[in-house]
């Protein structure tokens, strides 16, 4: 298996950051596998070394139904030789992602979303008396996804006083703050929930990892809760690409640039500071927006098609 490793950073300019005295940089994590890509490779690397050091066969693991950690769990058990099963959130619908986790062997059972919300009981209700089963979590959340995402940090050759990333769990927050804390650097970490009320992960990060290393939380970005998008962020991911070559998804990292954005333009960040944020990939959940990003922007069509 071929991984970009590590990924490369890249400087974003935008007038923006010209006129606010900044430079500011991308981890492109996006580019690290075509499937496991942004932080689901970093995630998944110690859950799988885990799994095969108990001499387990058999991944099993959750998501929606354009979930890319599902994707993700599917390519790297079908390049390691192990069995896959993906629980899927909701009624039973077919699309190009789930039909690409089961071309790459992981075999799809649908759950109410009730009955998922308890994801171990569902594990143990179908899984319990397998013993090569390996339960792994909704987007991976796990002390070794941290452990994983530590070397987000730990790959970079430079130092910035400001690291940005989204959040869901807190897991890739939670590997950022710990190898700031391991590294003893001055940088501080932003985390832009995705999801409404994320005041939770503030206490999930901390969950994993104990640091007195600067963390914010900036709550405004959400548009609404966690895969909740609208017009303006839609176009934000549109223009950002014609001008950046970079595609943004509405789940994460629009929010997160979107939000990014907002701040320094009202002057959170000093001059002269140098910022970071992590692109952790995403862009299959753009194929479930695909009817209203062609509508807006008919070239998104070929762009699209590619993704997988």
């Amino acid at each position: 298996m071929k991984l970009n490793l590590p990924s490369p950073v890249q400087e974003i300019h935008r007038p923006l950051y010209l006129e606010k005295g900044l430079r500011v940089f991308v981890k492109r994590d996006d580019l690290i596998h075509p499937l496991i890509s942004g932080n689901k490779w970093r995630k998944l690397k110690y859950i799988l070394s885990k799994a095969q050091s108990e001499s387990k066969t058999h991944l099993v693991t959750f998501g929606g139904a354009y979930s890319n950690h599902l994707l993700a769990c599917a390519a790297a058990a079908n390049y390691s030789g192990l069995q896959c099963t993906g629980i899927v959130r909701g009624e039973h619908v077919k699309n190009e992602v789930l039909d690409k986790c089961s071309s790459l062997g992981m075999h799809l059972k649908f759950v109410d979303r009730e009955r998922y919300r308890d994801k171990h009981q569902v594990f143990k209700d179908l899984f319990g008396k397998d013993n090569q089963a390996y339960f792994i979590d909704e987007g991976g959340a796990s002390q070794e996804a941290v452990l994983g995402c530590e070397e987000i940090v730990t790959e970079l050759n430079a130092t910035y006083d400001h690291i940005v990333c989204a959040a869901g769990t807190g897991s890739t927050a939670a590997g950022i703050l710990a190898a700031i804390k391991k590294k003893q650097l001055k940088t501080h970490l932003h985390v832009i929930p995705v999801l409404k009320d994320g005041t939770f992960l503030k206490q999930a990060i901390e969950n994993y990892i104990t640091s007195d290393a600067p963390l914010q939380l900036h709550q405004n970005y959400h548009f609404g809760g966690y895969a909740k998008y609208n017009d303006q962020l839609l176009g934000f991911i549109i223009d950002f690409y014609h001008q950046h070559q970079i595609l943004l998804d509405q789940v994460y990292t629009a929010k997160l640039v979107f939000g990014l954005d907002d701040l320094i333009r009202s002057d959170f960040f000093k001059p002269g500071e140098h910022l970071l944020w992590i692109h952790t990939g995403g862009k299959t959940g753009l194929l479930g927006i695909r009817e209203k990003i062609t509508a807006r922007a008919p070239e998104f069509r070929k762009i699209l098609e590619e993704i997988l």
